[in-house]
């Protein structure tokens, strides 16, 4: 389906991104913490209300 230069391509691509995010992520850590504190807890909140959804779809679909 791809050929080799585009598989080596694409591989390469991942790699260097990856790398790039990481040490992006890295030197802005120090930043993260100061802006960004308590963010964990609005992650949490979205992920129990998308649970709620599911939770009253199942409740529903059963009835």
């Amino acid at each position: 389906m791809f050929t080799t230069g585009q598989l080596v391509f694409a591989l390469f691509f991942v790699i260097v991104f990856v790398a790039t995010m990481i040490y992006v992520y890295r030197k802005d850590l120090n930043l993260h913490k100061l802006h960004y504190k308590g963010s964990y807890k609005i992650v949490i909140g979205f992920i129990l209300f998308i649970l709620l959804l599911f939770t009253i779809k199942i409740f529903l679909k059963n009835r």
